[in-house]
């Protein structure tokens, strides 16, 4: 596994390329958002981002590379409140990690952010109808249309819908969620879910299309 460590302290970064090394893995450093712009390719199969760099805000530059690769996204940064947190995963981090951390929870969560990246295996023939039909979710295609216009939702996005839509009209628990697009019972990440969910709300403009079970969970409006 090739990781992209976007960090200008040079202590910070050598440590951290050290450990990965002795834990297996191959590492790239970027001091700065141009060099990680230039260094993040098809191999690349995680980046450790950190927020404070001399020519970008981490922020933005995650919407960069959110914009051009499908790549994990970890923010790494000292930045530790809770506006900081929701603005990386609205910018598409998968996980945020508050310095000083543990050098083996971080392997951890690089670990369990691979896998729950891993696309969600479904029929082939899979295609569910809401809204009167002016909703579809195709399943095969990892497409969501309205009124037959495709919208562009992220992997996770799409992967909260695909299990939403085993289950149309049925109240599915958050836990269940978590677990299937995330692959943890971690409720940590109970956030980035109602994250997850207002941004498809809002792609799709259509009232009502995923409904919030207080108490539960989500589910998809029947047609």
């Amino acid at each position: 596994m090739k990781i992209l460590i976007v960090e200008d302290d040079e202590r910070v970064a050598g440590a951290l390329e050290a450990y990965l090394a002795r834990s297996g893995y191959a590492t790239v450093r970027a001091a700065n958002g141009a060099e990680a712009m230039e260094l993040l390719g098809a191999d690349t199969e995680v980046v450790l981002l950190d927020l404070g760099l001399p020519d970008i805000d981490g922020i933005d530059l995650c919407r960069r590379i959110r914009g051009r690769s499908e790549v994990p996204i970890v923010i790494v940064t000292a930045r530790n409140q809770v506006a900081e947190r929701i603005k990386g995963l609205r910018a598409g981090a998968d996980d945020f990690v508050v310095k000083p951390y543990d050098v083996h929870e971080l392997l951890a969560r690089i670990e369990a952010v691979t896998r729950r990246t891993r696309p969600i295996r479904v029929q082939s023939d899979a295609r569910v109808t809401l809204n009167d039909g002016s909703v579809q979710i195709d399943l095969a295609t990892r497409q969501l249309l309205v009124d037959g216009v495709p919208i562009d939702l992220t992997r996770k996005e799409f992967d909260i819908v695909a299990v939403l839509a085993r289950y149309p009209g049925v109240a599915v628990p958050k836990e269940r969620l978590i677990r299937e697009v995330w692959n943890t019972d971690w409720r940590g990440f109970g956030h980035s879910l109602e994250v997850h969910v207002g941004a498809i709300r809002k792609k799709t403009g259509v009232r009502g299309v995923i409904e919030t079970v207080r108490g539960v969970g989500y589910r998809l409006a029947r047609s």
